[in-house]
């Protein structure tokens, strides 16, 4: 057994990757799924390398010196967690000053390996970011930090052409100085962006997606959610139609940055740099045009992390890969979950608003969830359900994980916060999939056996149970009264039919006798 068995509740940290950028220094550990890895330790310094960068060309002291006392201190933490697989990237600030070198030196000696990337790697990394975390994304990324601005169009995980604009967040006030009126900022940005996108040679095609990278991106997706009273809280996936990106940037980059950090989850860092980003924002919807905005949480780190990965990693499906991991941990393994999908999928299909992938993650939830004490559980599974930052799923299937993992649990009223995220249709077909899950995990305690001597089938306008005689005793009170509340939702009449002694389902033969029915009591919502 590893001496670092029992870390982070129980996942290892396998991989590091400290970001060396021009606002922060950051340390992330990561365990979990290789393709939808778990951050176990999310650590910053606001540093401010970048800060002198503009007018002097250097790294000043004070930022120097507070880097190294949080890089001594990661460096510690990393040889105590035994984490072996550290990547230490950085970028703009990095590379731009002249007094460098006696930086990356010291790095060096304390045992780390710091890579200086260039601005086209720096792009590149973060599109591979995008496109791990929005499987076949295509349209442009553009990855805001403190001391540039990266460009790269992306096609279907593929990148082309990147690009590196000095047009970070703590450029862009001292371009806003010179100049002066906003409208005069927008017009010199958009035509310094058509430059840099003629000489790349990129010609990209108008009104396909912005891919918005970067925390002050992401603080502004928080400033739109709360705005709009979104009931999500996470701004990974939030999107917006180029209409509503117009007037958010409008509205943003005339905003006081005081009143922006007295909102809740905005930074007094990120409230100071928003106005301007909102800027520059407005001049890529004037050179870009795109048909919509999407807020990535995954950029440069995580684009390091997938693309190491294998070919056949890179291609597996990042829902079911980290729902997989986490509910794994909470006795409901996706091998469980696949026998119960196969066991339902008669009665409770992915219908016309659902998927498989989805439908196969909600049960996972739902089956995870009933490990948690009952008299919290039917709410903090909601919130697994909308909260955590599952990768490739949009604000509906979330919602329709919610209502399975709520049905799975007996509870069929359905909060606002989930009501405002899917259609009514969308969730009654999740609703079904829930109260499916809840019978075939209480026709035998979830036991492999009692899925193999029984089935789900809907035939004409009946629901069925059939079992084997030598299970006859699994249709109890408590499976009697799961296969009504299911077969009412549907709308069916229900019956449990034994089969004769001595077969089995593979035989196919006819029940022999019927030990319980029901007539539809509600009619089908």
């Amino acid at each position: 057994m590893s001496d670092r068995d029992g870390s982070f509740s129980g996942l290892h940290p396998e991989r590091a990757i400290i970001d060396i950028g021009s606002n922060t220094v950051r340390l992330v550990v990561y365990g979990g799924a290789l393709r939808a890895p778990t951050t176990l330790l999310n650590e910053k310094v606001a540093a401010q390398l970048g800060g002198a960068i503009a007018d002097r060309g250097v790294l000043s002291d004070e930022a120097l010196d507070l880097a190294l006392r949080g890089l001594k201190r990661f460096a510690l933490l990393l040889d105590d967690l035994g984490v072996t697989e550290v990547d230490v990237i950085a970028t703009a600030a990095v590379r731009e000053a002249s007094n460098s070198s006696d930086f990356v030196a010291t790095l060096t000696e304390l045992g780390l390996a710091p890579r200086v990337v260039s601005g086209e790697e720096e792009a590149t990394f973060s599109a591979k970011g995008v496109a791990g975390a929005f499987p076949g994304a295509s349209g442009i990324v553009a990855d805001l930090g403190g001391g540039s601005l990266e460009l790269v169009q992306i096609s279907d995980g593929a990148t082309i052409d990147p690009i590196s604009l000095p047009l970070g967040t703590l450029r862009l006030s001292a371009y806003r100085m010179s100049n002066g009126s906003t409208d005069a900022m927008v017009k010199g940005l958009a035509e310094m962006l058509a430059r840099a996108f003629t000489c790349s040679g990129n010609r990209k095609e108008k009104g396909e997606t912005l891919y918005l990278v970067g925390g002050t991106w992401r603080a502004m997706a928080v400033f739109a959610m709360q705005e709009e009273g979104h009931p999500r809280s996470d701004p990974h996936g939030y999107e917006l139609d180029a209409d509503a990106a117009h007037k958010l940037a409008k509205r943003l980059a005339s905003s006081d940055p005081e009143i922006l950090k007295s909102r809740d989850r905005i930074s007094a860092m990120r409230a100071h740099k928003l106005p301007d980003a909102a800027v520059l924002l407005r001049a890529m919807l004037e050179r870009f045009e795109p048909e919509n905005l999407v807020f990535s949480a995954w950029g440069l780190r995580e684009g390091l992390l997938y693309d190491s990965l294998p070919d056949h990693t890179q291609a597996q499906d990042p829902l079911l890969a980290g729902v997989g991991a986490f509910a794994t941990r909470r006795g409901a393994p996706p091998i469980l979950a696949a026998r119960i999908a196969a066991w339902t999928v008669d009665v409770a299909p992915s219908g016309v608003y659902g998927s498989e992938r989805v439908r196969l993650a909600a049960i996972m939830l739902a089956l995870a969830s009933m490990q948690i004490e009952p008299n919290i559980r039917h709410p903090q599974a909601i919130e697994w359900a909308l909260h955590k930052r599952w990768i490739a799923v949009t604000d509906a299937e979330r919602a329709m994980m919610a209502a399975a993992i709520s049905a799975n649990g007996n509870n069929l009223e359905l909060p606002e916060s989930v009501t405002e995220l899917a259609s009514g249709m969308a969730l009654k077909e999740a609703m079904i999939w829930g109260l499916a899950t809840r019978l075939a995990r209480r026709v035998g305690a979830r036991s492999r056996l009692s899925l193999q001597v029984s089935r789900l089938v809907r035939r004409d306008d009946s629901l069925i149970l059939r079992l084997e005689n030598t299970h006859r005793d699994l249709f109890g009170l408590s499976t009697e009264k799961d296969m009504a509340l299911i077969a009412g939702r549907l709308g069916l009449d229900w019956k449990c039919e034994i089969l004769p002694v001595g077969q089995s389902l593979s035989d196919g033969v006819q029940a022999s006798e019927v030990v319980g029915k029901g007539e539809k009591t509600i009619s089908a919502p």
